[in-house]
């Protein structure tokens, strides 16, 4: 079976814009073809001709390294700017199809309920929507068109992490009584890469909201409140209205009524000399024992004279040379998307139904739960850092 899909969005997670890699997205479609899979039509729609014509250098440059032929078709073709030119592309899309939505948290909604309102299943970035009724909406529309909506929380294919919930499972750490997350990134984020919309979001919907998705994954908890702080200095000196930090108190409860809380701290104003990316750590300390993954450092330290020191994470995202002098992508992030794909598949060849889906993917139904949580988390910002209520998710 033959599957259409549509890529909303050309950014550094698509397509390694402003970097010289390939950002993720990209990989990800190379590696699912490379494994024997079949595209129907690909498209790939941005805002103007000049970020469309890059992201079809990056794939022609991908396709050099990986020796998998993308055929990918980038739109806009003519010389304008339209945040909404992707409406008339997904009206090509024939069925079976999916979108795969990478556009700023403020623009997921309109997104997505268009992609579904065409009939195609929707994988979208984190976070699903920035609002509870925008999130149920989705759901709602999905359900209603009987199709498959997703949010690309790729972490849940981390095996660091899929370790901390099999220990959790097993019972080897008793009951839980706090998560300690630690999550940041270097301000060329919010100054360069997303300086166009950073004023949009903050760093706790942005990026936080990951790590709120881990505790469900593995705990299958519900939220009761959330607290929030925020810092505004450095970013708003550059001209940009969001928070330089958050961090955020969330008490969740067990099935069996237990409850326990998550401290998150984050911020996107690391050095830009910082040796990742990303600053990631997590802790839970149980009742009979304690988890701690670090996953910043992975064991592996490059330096070199141009770049100093750097820590690889060989577990997101990473081209590995074969045999033959191509390249082939591997990783939790690879997983994320390529298991989208796959679930795609066959849900259309009727091997697995949406009920299943929705119960073991981060499906809509699951990302409105970090959704409800970062609304409260925004409420709480908004006045005085009160504890807010998660309720009606």
């Amino acid at each position: 079976m033959q599957l259409n899909i549509v890529v909303i969005g050309g950014g550094m997670y698509v397509s390694g814009r402003g970097t010289s890699g390939f950002g993720t997205v990209l990989p990800a479609l190379s590696e699912w073809k490379r494994s024997g899979n079949i595209f129907g039509d690909l498209f790939c729609v941005t805002t103007s001709v000049q970020s469309a014509e890059l992201v079809e250098q990056k794939s022609k440059d991908l396709e050099t390294s990986t020796g998998i032929d993308l055929d990918l078709n980038t739109f806009p073709k003519a010389d304008s700017l339209d945040i909404r030119g992707y409406l008339d592309v997904i009206k090509l899309v024939k069925k079976p199809a999916c979108a795969i939505i990478v556009v700023p948290d403020h623009l997921h909604h309109e997104v997505a309920k268009a992609c579904l309102l065409e009939g195609l299943h929707v994988l979208v970035v984190k976070p699903m929507t920035t609002t509870l009724d925008d999130g149920k909406d989705l759901i709602k529309s999905a359900d209603l068109l009987g199709l498959y909506g997703a949010v690309e929380f790729h972490k849940r294919w981390d095996r660091s992490n899929m370790i901390l919930r099999d220990k959790f499972l097993s019972g080897t750490i008793g009951l839980p009584l706090n998560f300690v997350v630690e999550y940041s990134q270097k301000k060329v984020v919010p100054t360069e890469i997303f300086k166009d919309w950073a004023a949009e979001t903050n760093i706790l919907q942005y990026l936080g909201i990951h790590y709120i998705d881990i505790v469900r994954f593995v705990t299958n908890a519900l939220p009761k409140r959330v607290m929030a702080i925020g810092q505004k200095s450095y970013l708003s000196d550059k001209g940009i209205n969001t928070y330089d930090s958050i961090q955020c108190i969330i008490e969740w409860s067990l099935e069996s009524g237990n409850c326990f809380t998550q401290n998150i701290v984050t911020n996107w104003i690391d050095p830009n000399s910082s040796s990742a990316h990303s600053d990631q750590r997590i802790k839970l300390i149980g009742t009979k024992g304690r988890y701690e993954a670090n996953q910043k450092d992975r064991g592996i330290i490059l330096t070199t004279d141009d770049l100093g020191i750097e820590h690889i994470n060989p577990d997101f995202c990473m081209s590995y040379q074969l045999e033959n002098g191509h390249n082939a992508w591997r990783g939790y992030g690879i997983d994320s998307f390529t298991s989208f794909l796959d679930d795609v598949l066959a849900l259309e060849g009727q091997r697995i139904s949406l009920a299943e889906l929705n119960a073991s993917r981060p499906s809509f139904r699951e990302g409105l739960i970090s959704t409800a949580i970062i609304e409260a988390a925004n409420k709480s910002l908004l006045d005085a850092s009160s504890w807010i209520s998660v309720e009606d998710f």
